[in-house]
């Protein structure tokens, strides 16, 4: 397995510019904030991102914790990969890694500034200061369950080569971690509620909602409502877009995972 590492300070770009790499090296698995991603998918780890803490993310970035280095160390034995990329702040970090998970020497270093002007870099930087913004190289959708309830947004990269190349496109994510100057935010069941009944009251057909529990954990919620249907229609047809429509509108002004919506019909009143 030959070992390639993006070496740059915290906040420069990094695992922005992580996928370009990449590609350009032919490598399909990378090592990042405690997190190994192979190709656009995370197959084992724990982005340290989650953490509380400055000193817990950098613990669970460099692989400290048993479980989760051992975890991640039993992925890589199972894919085998034959090219694999670390990304670190310097050079004594992606060693350490690289040495924790049993990954031999690193063959090849890439820096930040070899990829990236000052301007980007210090675009990035401005970033991460002023906005607590950090990227992760995989699509939303990989990693929504994980960050339920952060500050979430996806990115999508065109890239192209040259004339004879086709444009690519990358989709990586934004969050702003728990650890960010920012601090932290909560939202109330209260609000939950109100904005289920602004997401259901969208679908012709709906008289009332009413009842409605919320049901929390690490992953996302569980929403249970109850409705009252003002005319007959189709109802599994009705209650699918019911669905979608609540979960659209909770995703887009919270970012938090929605587990399920789970709908009961209490009446129907004929009109």
């Amino acid at each position: 397995m030959k070992v390639f590492a993006l070496v740059g300070e915290s906040g420069s770009g990094k695992s922005y510019k992580a996928i370009m790499v990449a590609k350009d090296k032919k490598i399909e698995y990378i090592l990042d904030d405690g997190l190994l991603i192979k190709g656009a998918r995370v197959i084992a780890g724990k982005s340290a991102k989650r953490e509380q803490s400055i000193i817990s993310a950098v613990k669970r970035a460099l692989f400290m914790e048993e479980s989760h280095r051992e975890q991640v160390i039993n992925a890589i034995n199972n894919n085998n990969p034959d090219r694999i990329l670390i990304l670190g702040t310097s050079d004594r970090m992606v060693e350490k890694i690289a040495k924790i998970l049993n990954l031999g020497e690193i063959q090849e270093k890439i820096y930040i500034n070899q990829i990236s002007n000052e301007d980007e870099i210090s675009k990035a930087k401005n970033s991460r200061m002023m906005e607590g913004k950090h990227v992760i190289p995989v699509p939303t959708f990989e990693i929504k369950k994980d960050f339920s309830g952060y500050f979430i947004d996806p990115l999508k990269i065109f890239r192209r080569k040259d004339e004879n190349t086709n444009e690519h496109i990358y989709e990586k994510t934004v969050v702003r971690p728990t650890f960010s100057y920012l601090g932290r935010y909560t939202i109330s069941n209260g609000v939950l509620k109100d904005l289920t009944k602004v997401g259901g009251y969208k679908i012709e057909g709906i008289n009332k909602i009413s009842n409605i529990y919320i049901k929390s954990n690490v992953n996302g919620i569980h929403i249970n409502i109850d409705v009252i249907l003002d005319k007959i229609v189709i109802i599994p047809d009705l209650v699918q877009k019911l669905q979608r429509s609540i979960i659209s509108e909770i995703d887009y002004m919270t970012s938090l995972n929605i587990l399920s919506v789970n709908v009961t019909i209490k009446k129907i009143i004929k009109t």
